[in-house]
């Protein structure tokens, strides 16, 4: 992709030089991840479908960030034609893969910052007498808060964006709007949908493993390992992102080194802020019972195969059973007689 920006050093004005093509690369990796995600996350809807413990709390939640997944995953196609070429969907896709996008991501932080306070609540205030029935309709009215709160989110961000036409009369689809207030409302929204999200978690991981290490439940640890594994994840993956994009408001990069530096950086940090989607049933899987309940679907399916080949095969050789009795009875009567 090549760089529009200038050089001003030295009050000359030109042009920065050819830089590497990240553009692509994202868009082909999009691809992978979106097929990936698709895959996966379906699979894992299945899981939890088949299992029928939707009273399950922790179900109840990976059920959530699924759907979450699968909200991100579908913005992927759209995104990868982008950057591939530019954006040729008009302005209310534009706006709708926005919304979709900002739902996405901000739905995931609150789900798997609710799953983290109810392993708290379940492991280190463990004396609460919490009455099972509460706590489900408690689970559930947090998760519709969490799609409540991200999809409020996504509205600013879905009516400032728009298409515009570029230099070079390609479209593209971004926020054009600039200045302090805009910095303000950025920073604002990241801290409390974000990085107030990462400070509960730390708080009540640290208080969970605390209180694990010095218990022999070993049941109790490996869920809350797992559930451990799948907030570490989504941090990893999208930590680094968020913090460049509040670098990039606060730091202009002087000259085409540091441009391009910090524009290689950016496409890195975003390919692998994207890629969570996709990991997350491969996380889940971590769990022995989800695990069990993929080999009983899939064995079912080869079941039902095997017994439809079979009952084929049966009636293959009905069939032929009955032409061959069939072929020798008119056999039998063209015989001249005696």
């Amino acid at each position: 992709m090549s760089d529009t920006g200038v050089n001003n050093s030295g009050g000359v004005v030109y042009f920065c030089d050819q830089m590497f093509d990240f553009e692509t690369i994202s868009g082909a990796i999009f691809i992978l991840i979106f097929i990936l995600s698709l895959i996966g996350n379906i699979l894992l809807l299945c899981v939890i479908f088949i299992g029928n413990n939707l009273k399950n709390v922790t179900n109840l939640f990976i059920l959530n960030l699924a759907f979450s997944d699968l909200v991100f995953t579908v913005t992927l196609p759209f995104w990868a034609v982008y950057h591939l070429h530019h954006w040729v969907f008009g302005n209310f896709a534009c706006k709708l893969m926005t919304a979709a996008y900002i739902v996405g991501l901000y739905s995931s932080v609150l789900l798997l910052t609710a799953m983290t306070v109810d392993r708290f609540i379940t492991v280190v205030l463990h004396n609460w007498q919490i009455n099972p029935t509460r706590r489900q309709r408690c689970a559930g009215g947090t998760c519709a808060a969490a799609w409540v709160i991200s999809i409020a989110a996504s509205v600013s961000d879905a009516v400032k964006v728009k298409v515009e036409t570029e230099w070079n009369n390609l479209f593209k689809c971004e926020d054009p709007s600039v200045g302090s207030d805009v910095n303000l409302g950025y920073y604002l929204q990241v801290s409390l949908l974000f990085f107030l999200p990462f400070a509960i978690i730390v708080f009540c991981y640290a208080a969970i493993l605390k209180t694990v290490l010095q218990t022999s439940n070993r049941r109790r640890l490996r869920t809350v390992v797992a559930v451990l594994c799948i907030v570490t994840a989504f941090f990893i993956c999208w930590g680094p992102y968020n913090i460049l994009l509040v670098v990039m408001s606060l730091y202009e990069p002087v000259g085409c080194y540091a441009k391009e530096r910090l524009f290689n950086a950016y496409s890195i940090c975003r390919i692998l802020a994207f890629s969570h989607c996709c990991m997350n049933p491969l996380l889940y899987m971590l769990s022995q019972r989800l695990r069990r309940l993929l080999l009983q679907l899939f064995h079912c399916e080869n079941g039902r195969r095997k017994n439809r080949e079979k009952s084929n095969g049966q009636n293959t050789s009905v069939v032929q059973n009955v032409a061959f009795t069939a072929q020798n009875s008119a056999v039998m009567l063209e015989l001249p007689s005696k």
